[in-house]
């Protein structure tokens, strides 16, 4: 490959870059449904034009928001053993309050959106699965129905938090240590219930 094409790639990615950077501080100001492609572009410091030369739409400028948010994800999913969980869990740790706040938008597009609902959908299924993977890695003897059955508990206690993280936390951090531990015990011993 030519150094001419690695160096207009390089700015062809720094541009996408940008102009995510300006989408995820409109969608976050505007949401998602609010934000306008001209609003976009004078963040961007583009024309609306010069926007679909990189991106076809605004979902598709969303699409790319969430495959990177879902990857940043993924790769934490990959990097944290499941024991850290009652701890991230008990004291509402995010790993990145901007992402979170950009997901919810996602979910509120969605409602109204079925491109956007797809997004969330694929999204989801690529957690659950990454997910699943890692719990069978770490516990090998567990039946797929069971695997299953606790990342899913895993995703509602994980994406109600983030929801929680919009509140004051009503009980301390301590004693919801104590029962999202016991709660972690009972989804990883052994199936004998």
């Amino acid at each position: 490959m030519s150094s001419t094409k690695l160096t207009r790639d390089a700015r062809h990615r720094q541009r996408q870059d940008d102009i995510i950077a300006a989408g995820r501080r409109c969608f976050r100001q505007s949401g998602f449904h609010g934000a306008s492609m001209a609003q976009l572009a004078t963040e961007a410091q583009l024309s609306v034009g010069q926007i679909y030369r990189y991106f076809a739409s605004k979902d598709a400028l969303i699409e790319e928001m969430v495959r990177r948010i879902i990857d940043a994800r993924l790769q934490h999913i990959n990097d944290t053993a499941t024991a850290d969980l009652p701890r991230l869990l008990a004291w509402r740790h995010a790993l990145n309050e901007d992402d979170e706040a950009l997901m919810k938008e996602v979910a509120a597009e969605a409602t109204r959106n079925p491109v956007v609902a797809r997004m969330m959908a694929d999204a989801d299924q690529r957690m659950f699965t990454q997910a699943c993977l890692n719990v069978k890695r770490d516990h090998p003897s567990m039946s797929d129905e069971r695997v299953y059955a606790c990342v899913e508990v895993i995703a509602v206690l994980t994406e109600g938090t983030a929801w929680r993280r919009l509140t004051p936390q009503k009980a301390s951090a301590e004693q919801l240590h104590t029962l999202y531990q016991h709660i972690n015990t009972l989804l990883f011993r052994t199936e004998d219930l």
